[in-house]
C-alpha cells in the first residue's frame, strides 16, 4: 500500500510539472522563430488546444461530477450545471475586470490601468491558465479521495491533453512579447512563468480535495465552466479569424479527439 502511495504522488507530481514543462518548452520556440508564426499554424494550435480543452471538460470534468454528485446521493444535474455556468460567469468577471491585452488582438480589455503593454500581455495568458490547472488538480485529488487507478489514470490524461496544448500557448506569449522589443531570453522567461499559475492552481485543487470533498462535483463542474468560457470567448474565435476557416475546424476536432482517445484508452 506505501509503494502504491508512492507511485500515486509520483505520478502526480509527474503530471502537475508536465504542464508547466509543456508551457516552457513552447516559449523556447522565441529562440528558433524570428517573427510569429504563421496564421495557419496559429490557427491549428488554438484549434487543437480547443478541441483538447472542450473534450477535457466533458470526459474528465462534467461526467465526473455528475458521478461524485450521485455517490453524495445529489441530483447529478445540479452541481454539474450550476458550477458549469458558474465557471463561466466567474471568468467573465475576471476577464473584465484584470487588465490585460491578448497577444493576437492588441487591444486592452479590463480596466483602464497603467500597467506596460509587456504585463498585460503575460496577464491573458496567465487568465486562461488558471482554469486549466485547477482542472488536473481537481482530477488527481479525486483520484487520491477514491483510491481508484482508474481515476488516477484518467487525471494523467488529463494533463497530458492539458500540457499538449500548453505547448503552443507557450510560443503564443514569448514570440509576440519577441516582437515589443524584448530579448529572447526575457520573453522566454515571462512565457515560461505565464504557466506557473497551473502547477498552483493544481495543487489548490488537491487541497480542495482533501478538505471540501463534499463540493468536489461544483469545483469539477466550475472549471469545465471556466475552460469553455476561454474556449468559445477566444481560442475558437482566432482560429477562425477568415471565412470558412476549414484548418481551424479540422484541429479543433483532432484536438477533441485526441483528448477523447486519451482519456478512454487511460481512463
Amino acid at each position: 500500500m506505501n509503494s502504491l502511495l508512492e507511485n500515486t504522488w509520483l505520478i502526480i507530481i509527474i503530471g502537475i510539472s508536465f504542464v508547466f514543462v509543456m508551457t516552457t518548452l513552447g516559449a523556447a520556440l522565441v529562440f528558433f522563430f524570428r517573427k510569429n508564426i504563421s496564421k495557419n499554424l496559429n490557427r491549428i494550435f488554438l484549434g487543437f488546444a480547443a478541441g483538447v480543452m472542450i473534450a477535457a471538460s466533458v470526459w474528465s470534468l462534467l461526467i465526473p461530477a455528475i458521478d461524485s454528485a450521485e455517490d453524495l446521493n445529489i441530483p447529478g444535474y445540479l452541481p454539474a450545471v450550476i458550477g458549469f455556468l458558474a465557471g463561466g460567469l466567474f471568468l467573465l468577471l475576471v476577464d473584465r475586470l484584470l487588465p490585460h491585452i491578448h497577444p493576437r488582438a492588441g487591444v486592452q480589455e479590463g480596466v483602464k490601468s497603467s500597467f506596460k503593454r509587456t504585463t498585460m500581455l503575460v496577464f491573458a495568458v496567465t487568465l486562461h491558465n488558471i482554469p486549466e490547472g485547477l482542472a488536473v488538480g481537481l482530477s488527481f485529488g479525486l483520484a487520491l479521495k477514491t483510491g481508484d487507478v482508474t481515476m488516477l489514470s484518467a487525471a494523467l490524461a488529463l494533463s497530458i491533453g492539458i500540457g499538449l496544448q500548453n505547448f503552443p500557448e507557450g510560443a503564443a506569449i514569448s514570440l509576440p512579447l519577441k516582437n515589443e522589443n524584448i530579448s529572447n531570453r526575457k520573453a522566454f522567461l515571462l512565457g515560461s512563468l505565464s504557466g506557473i499559475v497551473e502547477p498552483i492552481a493544481a495543487v489548490i485543487g488537491i487541497l480542495l480535495a482533501a478538505w471540501l470533498p463534499a463540493v468536489m462535483p461544483w469545483f469539477l463542474a466550475f472549471a469545465a465552466g471556466a475552460m469553455i468560457y476561454v474556449v468559445a470567448e477566444e481560442l475558437i474565435p482566432e482560429a477562425q479569424l477568415d471565412s470558412h476557416s476549414n484548418i481551424g475546424t479540422i484541429a479543433v476536432m483532432i484536438g477533441f479527439a485526441v483528448m477523447m482517445l486519451l482519456d478512454v484508452a487511460l481512463g
